[in-house]
């Protein structure tokens, strides 16, 4: 049966720069931001809707596929004309834009009057709440890679452990340092060490901060009793923080950090999971981690790594094939199970 309204159709795309930030036009007719699109014509596809309002709107040619959300926007949504009936949008991805592409971006004479790049957690500040909600859950549908997600009011009928945990609230800290697959050199202090910390099919561990929504790999700070030992480090951080144990931890490489008034090296390893107990309070944080598991490519979605990401992760990967993992499958990133008997985990 058809519906009794006649709902409006729109399109939106989300694109990303190599950051992980969200692109946004400013629009001459509307003081908060919007992702590129529009009102889908008569007839149109939303696939075709999509493309031609990204051309019009950026000057860019890109055809689109996957969906990552269906919003439903009720009829009451603030913003909106007199008389509106409520509108079904469709957010697609747009993929990563990188410098160059950026560069090529050329904006109509008018409507579009500029646009800029938003950390997720900041998208409410520059949107208005329903737009804000879309664009985030849309965000996170991408790393979630379970698209299209149905959103009421941008908010999702079926929460994910991401929504749940509202990750990407608190925003991203940059961490763009050069990495670097060799030793660290001698007279660079090494001030901390993080783990790729893979579960048996591959997937790692990422923590979330309960009252942060905010991501970080396992590990922590050197301290005077690790005896100057990173490996030593990361099995005493990991228990600590997360209440997981590893296997033998295996050196990938080092980030230099030199945006501090000490240059220092904080390395990266790699170790097989090898039991976990449920978690608890980090004595030194104050904060009871949730303990997700996620493909190496969905992690470094949840960080500000830049483009410099790629690197590490094609260490990450080498080293879990040497640890004799498999390839991790994309699915939506889960919650590490309930601690299972001692021994029972194959090593």
């Amino acid at each position: 049966m058809a519906s009794r309204g006649a709902l409006w159709s729109g399109v939106s795309a989300l694109f990303t720069d190599d950051r992980g930030r969200v692109l946004l036009e400013d629009v001459d007719y509307r003081r908060a931001c919007l992702l590129p699109g529009g009102a889908i014509d008569t007839g149109e596809a939303p696939s075709l809707a999509v493309a031609r309002e990204v051309h019009e709107e950026l000057g860019l040619t890109r055809s689109f596929s996957r969906i990552l959300a269906v919003d439903w926007v009720p009829p009451n949504a603030p913003g909106y004309p007199q008389g509106f009936p409520g509108e079904i949008i469709y957010v697609f991805d747009g993929g990563t834009l990188t410098e160059k592409d950026i560069a090529r971006i050329r904006l109509p004479e008018r409507e579009v009057t500029g646009i800029r790049c938003v950390e997720p957690a900041l998208l409410a500040h520059h949107m208005g709440p329903g737009n804000a909600r879309r664009a985030l859950a849309a965000v996170l549908a991408r790393i979630n890679g379970n698209g299209p997600v149905v959103l009421e009011d941008g908010r999702p009928l079926a929460p994910t452990c991401l929504d749940d945990l509202e990750v990407l609230r608190t925003p991203r800290k940059p961490q763009l340092w050069p990495w670097h697959t060799g030793p660290v050199p001698a007279g660079l202090p090494v001030r901390q060490a993080w783990g790729w910390l893979f579960w048996e099919d591959g997937r790692a561990l990422v923590l979330i901060g309960q009252d942060t929504g905010s991501a970080c790999l396992p590990g922590g700070t050197v301290e005077p009793a690790d005896q100057g030992d990173p490996a030593r480090t990361l099995r005493r951080e990991v228990w600590e923080e997360a209440r997981v144990r590893i296997g033998d931890a295996r050196y990938l490489g080092y980030l230099h950090d030199d945006t501090v008034s000490r240059p220092c090296a904080r390395a990266r390893y790699a170790a097989r999971i090898t039991g976990w107990e449920a978690p608890s309070r980090d004595e030194a944080s104050g904060q009871t981690y949730a303990r997700l598991l996620a493909t190496p490519e969905q992690a470094a979605q949840l960080f500000d790594w830049g483009d410099r990401a790629a690197c590490q992760l094609a260490a990450v990967h080498s080293a879990r094939e040497e640890l004799g993992l498999p390839a991790p499958t994309r699915q939506p990133v889960t919650e590490l199970p309930p601690p299972r008997p001692a021994g029972s985990l194959a090593r």
